[in-house]
């Protein structure tokens, strides 16, 4: 078994694809269409590794916002350096909300962000290597 992918409601879906490829690096990997039923889907993430995971964004038609409750708690990304990492979030026009720093207690370096509809993505640094599919590109410093 292996994880396949999350599923996030999301209230305008180019907004969050835009979001997931601009500012956070990721490939549309692929969209569809259910009329009958009226939702959107986009799939994104890190392409060149098939054994990642890949979000999922649902559109549901006429849907602009949810409530993200008390349940969710975040999705985790790595990256090869947290600080430089929120630097380019920011200069993409992305919601860091925790900056890059040890996480409380320990030596692990973290940072929060914020996608459009308010989903928390945790950064935590971590060296990759060189291999295709090893990290974000688009967050990877360099």
């Amino acid at each position: 078994m292996r994880l396949l992918h999350t599923m996030l409601r999301v209230g305008n879906l180019q907004r969050s694809i835009d979001f997931y490829t601009q500012v956070l690096g990721m490939k549309l990997l692929r969209t569809s269409e259910n009329t009958e039923y009226k939702y959107s889907l986009a799939f994104v993430g890190y392409e060149g590794n098939p054994a990642q995971a890949e979000i999922e964004l649902t559109y549901n038609w006429g849907t602009d916002s949810y409530e993200l409750g008390t349940a969710y708690g975040h999705i985790a990304l790595g990256v090869p350096d947290a600080y430089a990492a929120c630097d380019k979030i920011r200069a993409a026009g992305g919601n860091v909300t925790r900056e890059a720093g040890p996480v409380k207690g320990g030596s692990t370096v973290i940072a929060f962000v914020t996608d459009p509809d308010g989903y928390k993505i945790e950064l935590i640094q971590r060296a990759f290597d060189a291999a295709p599919g090893g990290g974000s590109d688009a967050l990877r410093t360099g």
